[in-house]
């Protein structure tokens, strides 16, 4: 039987992941400034920043911006001296992350690069291997992030994808929608992938997680 649902994902948020007033602005403000109301909750950025530090993350990546709620809870769980380089391709929004990432007292740790992800992860290669990727963008593009940041962490590192789940669409066989359909292609391969161990964290909209291990 699962027991899983909305109380016990506020009994956890309650306890374990309570947000200070720079997250509840990260949050609350990046709407308003006209950012797309798609960010993380915040059970899942507790469970994020858990699992950076788990893996005793340096060097972080995340690819997906948008207003920063999920970078400050990353960068918040590296380890000291650890650094996040965060991906984005509209300049509006990095505006926003920078002065959410200030805000949240990260600014020292985060870099924000701006343009198209494929074009960006390209000359990051050159500063592999990363500790921690966390790919929360465009679906259609998550086999190739995926692909990129297997190539590109080290041995026990962990990659994160944020929306395994699709709101629940992922199980739907109605939906045939591209970004349904890109996840579940890319929940199939990397449940199959002999170079991880994976699974699905099931809270808020489902966040696929591998650890390398070949």
């Amino acid at each position: 039987m699962t027991y899983y649902n909305d109380r016990l994902a506020q009994y956890i948020t309650d306890l374990f992941a309570p947000q200070d007033a720079a997250l509840q602005r990260a949050l609350t403000e990046s709407p308003q400034r006209g950012l797309p109301a798609i960010s993380i909750r915040a059970e899942e950025g507790r469970f994020l920043q858990f699992i950076v530090r788990a893996c005793g993350a340096k060097k972080a990546l995340e690819i997906g911006t948008l207003g920063g709620y999920s970078g400050i809870w990353i960068a918040r769980g590296l380890v000291p001296g650890g650094r996040l380089i965060t991906l984005e391709r509209d300049p509006a929004h990095a505006a926003v992350a920078r002065d959410h990432f200030e805000a949240g007292g990260v600014a020292d740790r985060v870099e924000i690069r701006l343009g198209n992800a494929h074009d960006s992860l390209k000359k990051l290669a050159n500063e592999s291997p990363f500790d921690f990727v966390f790919i929360d963008a465009d679906k259609p593009g998550y086999l190739q992030y995926y692909e990129w940041a297997m190539n590109n962490v080290r041995m026990g590192s962990i990659i994160a994808a944020h929306n395994a789940f699709r709101a629940g669409a992922i199980v739907n066989p109605n939906d045939t929608t591209t970004d349904t359909e890109a996840m579940r292609t890319f929940n199939k391969h990397v449940a199959a992938d002999p170079r991880a161990i994976s699974t699905i964290y099931p809270g808020g909209d489902g966040t696929l997680v591998v650890v390398k291990i070949a």
